[in-house]
């Protein structure tokens, strides 16, 4: 996983993005051997939905806090769409936001700080971005008691506008409806146009503002 993405890999993505129409759309609940893919997902999607290979160290930094976590460690809540059986995007959440970090706390991020130790990385790059998101948790903000779960939802460029995403987001809220969790959250970058319409036209209704990004919120068992 260390490894760069190959340009072929990128030729491959192109060839898919004209197929797309063709194929066969499966979403279905995260098996252990999705991981990989979770991390190559997420680094291909990383700039605002764009691939983000050439702002990180490696290709696996963004993926050990945005979505690595929450499969291993709440792979109950995460499901993923595949194309032709290969993963092409995925939804990656947990029931209860503040029980899960402190499992991160405990059983996720301390090897990661080692790894990266915070003194390393004081620059303004992608990488010191995610180390400082690495040794600050992943304590939820207080604006979102009211919506204890959360998620991060990633799809493939070539993939996206044809409906994965809100297959995706179905997928996880009949699960949290099923498991009678009182609502779910989100935080988006203001410059991230795109997520911020899909997300209100789903029904996420704007409950805080912060400096860069925005949180959402849907109540889901009243």
């Amino acid at each position: 996983m260390e490894s760069r993405a190959h340009p072929i890999y990128h030729f491959c993505l192109d060839f898919l993005s004209i197929l797309v129409p063709y194929m066969p759309f499966e979403i279905r609940p995260f098996h252990p051997s999705d991981l990989p893919s979770l991390y190559k997902i997420c680094l291909l999607t990383a700039d605002n939905g764009r691939d983000a290979t050439s702002l990180y160290e490696n290709d696996e930094l963004v993926g050990h806090f945005f979505s690595a976590p929450y499969a291993i460690l709440n792979p109950d809540m995460c499901f993923v769409a595949t194309c032709n059986g290969e993963p092409c995007g995925y939804i990656v959440s947990t029931a209860n936001s503040k029980m899960f970090s402190a499992r991160c706390e405990d059983e996720w991020l301390p090897v990661l700080r080692e790894r990266y130790p915070l003194d390393q990385y004081k620059g303004h790059s992608a990488s010191d971005w995610v180390v400082g998101k690495i040794h600050q948790g992943h304590a939820p903000r207080p604006e979102f008691d009211r919506y204890p779960a959360h998620f991060h939802i990633n799809c493939l460029p070539e993939t996206q506008g044809f409906g994965l995403g809100k297959k995706l987001m179905m997928a996880l809220i009949e699960r949290l409806t099923a498991s009678k969790v009182s609502g779910v959250h989100l935080e988006v970058s203001t410059v991230n146009t795109g997520a911020i319409k899909f997300y209100e036209k789903l029904g996420f209704q704007k409950i805080a503002t912060f400096e860069h990004s925005l949180g959402y919120g849907m109540s889901l068992n009243p």
